[in-house]
């Protein structure tokens, strides 16, 4: 069998997903597993709706209507979406009278999006002529911890979800299964994090031991570059997980940072393909693939960074500085991105504010400490950076003729990715000119 993981653009109204129906329809001899991610929009509305009722503005009829549009161009009778719609306006009702809002409402606030969505993609296909069923993830066996915004599955879902889904989903039916949402052993639902379909897919295919995850956007796969910002951005044909993998981290559209690691631990290839045009290959994920001619796989960035310096002379030759430094973060839940020491100075990057104002204060007990703001990392990815000399020192000539100051390096040993820390406002001059001279020289 296959999981065919669809995200919010491919279902986001009734022609996106009449072209689903004609992809799915078309891999029915493989046994597919239908994953969906919400309509195009919705998880952000409901959560908006969720956030303005703390503040006291009841307006559950937004996200009603917005859903109800999609339900009825589908052609799907009033009633199917009718308990959804009072439950949603049930939530929205409690918030708006305790005025408050924990992770575990704003889980139970998105959920609607992807658990709405399955019933009526579900109820069309069966319409159509394509027998489909919709199911809670979590009704085939998906139970999740309770870290509301980052869940994961629990030990032994794997074992959980076989069971399941042999007696549950009927033979001949195409399974439409909610993505992005978990539930947990006393019933609270959660989220695996935003764009979190993808996982879900693989965490899926990990358990029933597919064939292949199918991972459908509005891509031609995984590109060369961002080609929102680099034009001439060109689909990769083969990659490694842990090209992959370096990439979606780093800022790469296509994947959510944590899809690979399920597919790597079995071994099932992970296919990035595009719903606007079937045809196309789109980008094959395996765990090796031939070594490209290219310099590079790919170029990535991620925005949004801190970047944070640590000065003090105490660090000259003494033992325990760093470790004292870590220890801060690691207390206040600060995750580093990229580091760079010197003898007298320690510099790092995150991108969440909030636990860093924590820290700052066990920080500032080491040394002088130096936040900036508008940060970028930009990162080049590919095998060739640790066997190819004078590519490394290239990249960087690269940006520096762009006229971008790189103000951060990092790069590991034999490693896969150099990253750089540039300024937000250079980003689309450095990825151009870095796209020009490893992609479209070569």
């Amino acid at each position: 069998m296959i999981v065919m993981k669809f995200g919010g653009s491919s279902v986001a109204n009734r022609k996106q997903i009449e072209k689903v129906l004609a992809i799915v329809r078309g891999r029915a001899a493989r046994t597919p597993l239908v994953v969906s991610s919400a309509h195009k929009g919705m998880t952000d509305a409901l959560l908006s709706g969720a956030r303005e009722a703390a503040r006291g503005v009841y307006a559950p009829e937004r996200v009603i209507e917005r859903q109800t549009a999609i339900a009825r161009e589908l052609g799907c009778d009033d009633a199917l979406l009718a308990p959804f719609f009072e439950e949603i306006s049930a939530l929205y009702r409690g918030l708006s009278l305790v005025r408050e809002l924990s992770l575990r409402s704003l889980d139970y606030a998105a959920s609607f999006g992807e658990r709405m969505a399955v019933r009526v993609i579900a109820d069309f296909f069966t319409r159509q002529g394509l027998p489909a069923q919709a199911f809670d993830v979590w009704d085939l066996g998906f139970l999740t911890d309770a870290a509301f915004g980052s869940a994961r599955p629990l030990p032994g879902y794997e074992a959980a979800m076989q069971r399941a889904v042999q007696e549950r989903v009927p033979a001949g039916v195409v399974p439409v299964v909610t993505g992005f949402v978990g539930k947990t052993e006393a019933g609270d639902i959660t989220t695996v994090g935003r764009n979190g379909s993808d996982l879900t897919a693989t965490l899926v295919g990990a358990a029933l031991t597919a064939e292949e995850v199918e991972i459908w956007s509005d891509t031609d796969g995984v590109m060369t570059a961002d080609p929102s910002v680099v034009k001439k951005a060109r689909s990769i044909s083969e990659m490694r997980f842990d090209e992959a993998a370096e990439l979606a981290y780093f800022g790469s559209r296509v994947l959510h940072p944590s899809t690979l690691v399920p597919a790597m631990q079995k071994n099932i290839p992970v296919r990035v393909l595009n719903t606007n045009r079937p045809e196309h290959p789109g980008t094959v994920i395996r765990e090796s693939a031939p070594a490209s001619e290219l310099p590079a796989t790919s170029i990535a960035y991620k925005e949004g960074q801190l970047a944070v310096t640590i000065l003090s002379t105490r660090m000259f030759g003494a033992a325990g500085f760093l470790g004292e430094a870590f220890q801060a973060l690691g207390r206040h839940e600060v995750v580093v991105d990229m580091i760079a020491t010197s003898e007298v100075s320690v510099s790092f990057t995150t991108d969440r504010r909030e636990p860093l104002e924590r820290a700052l204060l066990d920080l500032q007990r080491l040394g002088e400490v130096r936040v900036e703001a508008g940060k970028t990392l930009m990162v080049v990815v590919g095998r060739r950076l640790a066997e190819q000399a004078g590519l490394g020192a290239a990249i960087l000539q690269a940006v520096a003729d762009a006229g971008v100051n790189v103000e951060m390096v990092s790069y590991g040993m034999k490693s896969i990715s150099l990253t750089m820390l540039v300024a937000d406002k250079d980003v689309g001059a450095a990825a151009a000119v870095l796209h020009e001279r490893l992609f479209e020289r070569a």
